[in-house]
């Protein structure tokens, strides 16, 4: 666990500017390595994605099979909001687009602008508990794994939304504070 404490800056969006906020996770159905390795990360799946819009206050559920609707609500957004979503997530659905989601969505990865500020990357779970006391993750991407090959949808979807709803928070608590 990382024993990082002080307050960090970090850019965010001020309210009013993007009129439909979008925060945005993914579970994969396979790890880096039974694709070959992080350089594949189009081949490894979607098990579960999760969307909260600012502008509907919704969370949207999304399978591989809805992928495409998926995208569309990422592209029609002023701003995606996410944690490694950039590097990670992105590649994944590069395996169900020909859109180059990092150039054609605005986005704010607060895993990469953290990364900046603090020289190291730090995990969404430490962040979460620095920042907000209490609230963590609920699982890891492995467990979530486990969970699709093990048919359990519903545990992947509680807690990919929950994940949305951390970074929805850290996000929420660095634009009302200046510093998460």
């Amino acid at each position: 666990p990382t024993t990082w404490r002080r307050p960090v800056s970090f850019t965010v969006s001020r309210p009013g500017m993007a009129k439909d906020i979008v925060y945005f996770d993914l579970e994969t159905r396979r790890t880096a390595n039974d694709v070959g390795g992080w350089n594949h990360k189009d081949k490894m799946g979607i098990s579960v994605a999760v969307t909260f819009s600012t502008a509907l206050n919704e969370y949207r559920i999304y399978t591989e099979d809805d992928v495409q609707d998926l995208i569309k609500q990422l592209l029609r957004a002023d701003l995606v909001i996410g944690f490694n979503h950039i590097s990670f997530d992105y590649e994944v659905l590069m395996g169900h687009t020909i859109m180059d989601l990092k150039e054609q969505v605005q986005s704010l990865d607060l895993l990469v602008d953290l990364e900046k500020k603090l020289g190291h990357r730090i995990k969404l779970d430490a962040l979460a508990s620095a920042t907000l006391g209490g609230l963590s993750k609920t699982a890891d991407g492995l467990d979530a794994i486990r969970w699709w090959q093990q048919g359990e949808i519903v545990k992947i979807a509680e807690y990919c939304c929950f994940d949305v709803k951390v970074t929805k928070c850290v996000h929420e608590y660095g634009v009302k504070h200046g510093h998460v």
